[in-house]
């Protein structure tokens, strides 16, 4: 149990420094890291609901509603009635992507840097199993905390 406990300490760490890393490139950009985050996912050229947005990046309602106001009126990104009556889809406008475009450039650049780096060292299966580790602890925390 010793050493399980000592590889999630060290699976945490490793996480907390990646969010950290977003949150400081963010203040960087001059943004704060839920308005990177949301660009972030519309930059990959499909449209998103809100209600996909929050699930995905787990940011709450409220914060995301702030952040596409905040869009909006600067022009950024155009909301769409979804399928279902009260659903709106996010999309860029040309101006969005510009402005996306160059937020994320650099961080794109950095992130295939990293990755090419890892690489050279790991499997690409670390991918894989790091998604798993998140699936089956979200599961567990279902289980064992939020019901």
């Amino acid at each position: 149990m010793e050493d399980s406990y000592e590889a999630i300490r060290h699976l945490m760490i490793a996480i907390n420094k990646i969010d950290g890393g977003y949150y400081l490139c963010a203040r960087k950009l001059g943004i704060n890291e839920n308005m990177l985050a949301l660009l972030y996912a519309l930059d990959d050229g499909e449209a998103h609901s809100q209600k996909q947005i929050c699930e995905d990046w787990l940011i709450p309602k409220t914060t995301i509603n702030t952040v596409v106001h905040e869009l909006t009126e600067a022009g950024y990104i155009t909301l769409i009635p979804g399928k279902k009556r009260r659903e709106k889809i996010i999309c860029l406008t040309e101006e969005g992507k510009k402005y996306t475009h160059s937020l994320v450039e650099k961080l794109y650049v950095a992130e295939q840097e990293a990755l090419r780096e890892t690489l050279e060292n790991f499997s690409p299966e670390f991918v894989e199993a790091m998604d798993c580790f998140a699936g089956n602890l979200e599961a567990a925390f279902h289980r064992h905390i939020l019901g």
